[in-house]
């Protein structure tokens, strides 16, 4: 395996458990979506993209193709098939081996889900709308299990430096808060832009674990990279607008 391609979530998982995101490096799309460009739907080359899934397939050893989704920043989760048809939704999960869960992202937060007793996985794309609108809740809901024993992973999304935002945003954070405490936790992870009136700086990871921990999760690990500042290693739309996609995979091997 070129693992130059790829960064391993740091996390306590079962060893059943695999997962990795592809970095942007290694692939064979060139242009704006050069090399690893795992998006069909951002303009790249059909041949390109299809050049990388079977390289992505074949270096990760995937016991079956990912299950690609159509995403259309919901809260809708379906479970993960090896037929190869695209689903529309915004997160998958799957319980027993030989599907493999996959989402794309170019600044969008992707968060890999799998209990301790690595019997369920789930990877979900979560944009600050879908964040917003409850995937993470559905995500952790699918997962039908303790919450308490959930380990979460969260990859390479916009960091909160680069990541500005309106006061809309803002509110439609508030108008989908759990309780009070989720709306007061909400509101510690977006700090007033210093030269932009009603402007802000939004990080996505506090909010990312602000939601978890309200919904009973707290082993959380990752959210510590950022696209937008990394070019090097990461597609970004905020930054680049014509680009490629990463994809985040998460599977349970026999």
């Amino acid at each position: 395996m070129a693992k130059d391609h790829y960064l391993f979530p740091t996390w306590p998982a079962p060893a059943n458990v695999r997962a990795a995101t592809s970095l942007r490096v290694g692939g064979h799309s060139s242009g704006a979506y050069e090399s690893f460009n795992l998006g069909a739907h951002v303009g790249d080359e059909e041949q390109a993209v299809a050049a990388n899934r079977s390289q992505l397939l074949q270096e990760l050893q995937l016991p079956a193709k990912p299950q690609w989704l159509e995403q259309i920043h919901s809260d809708r989760i379906i479970e993960a098939q090896a037929d190869g048809l695209v689903r529309t939704a915004d997160a998958s999960f799957a319980r027993a081996p030989g599907a493999v869960c996959a989402v794309l992202t170019a600044d969008c937060l992707p968060v890999l889900f799998c209990d301790r007793a690595g019997t369920r996985v789930a990877a979900a794309h979560a944009g600050w709308r879908g964040l917003a609108g409850g995937i993470l809740r559905s995500s952790v809901e699918a997962l039908d299990c303790d919450p308490a024993e959930l380990l979460v992973w969260l990859g390479p999304a916009i960091g909160p430096r680069a990541f500005e935002t309106g006061v809309d945003v803002l509110e439609v954070f508030f108008e989908h808060a759990l309780n009070a405490g989720h709306t007061e936790a909400i509101a510690q992870c977006f700090r007033p832009h210093t030269e932009k009136p009603l402007h802000f700086l939004a990080d996505i990871y506090a909010l990312a674990r602000a939601e978890l921990r309200e919904l009973g999760v707290s082993a959380i690990h990752g959210g510590d990279r950022c696209t937008v500042s990394e070019p090097e290693s990461f597609f970004s739309y905020r930054r680049d607008r014509t680009t490629g996609r990463m994809a985040s995979l998460i599977w349970l091997e026999e």
